[in-house]
């Protein structure tokens, strides 16, 4: 069973929310966050141009996250564009 967009939205949105919050992730998330934003390009079903552009930056964050030194230096350098993104996504979702 594939996931909705929606779906797809809801869980990136949940990784960003909860890695945020604790300041703490690991691989295994970098890596899914990675898989959602690729799956989410590839399906052409993002129809908002704002969450579109901000995708490929998700996905640098992800793919800068899974080869951190420093995780939660990471998150914190990053804490603005995950506040904007998770935005983005909640805007996005309820349409």
């Amino acid at each position: 069973m594939s996931l909705t967009v929606n779906n797809q939205l809801t869980l990136l949105h949940d990784l960003l929310d909860e890695q945020n919050l604790d300041s703490i992730g690991n691989i295994s998330e970098y890596q899914q966050i990675k898989r959602l934003v690729s799956s989410m390009l590839a399906n052409n079903r993002i129809t908002d141009e704002q969450l579109l552009q901000l995708l490929p930056e998700i996905y640098n964050y992800g793919r800068q996250g899974e080869n951190a030194q420093n995780v939660p230096e990471h998150i914190t350098t990053n804490k603005q564009n995950i506040e904007n993104w998770i935005s983005a996504i909640q805007q996005t979702n309820l349409e």
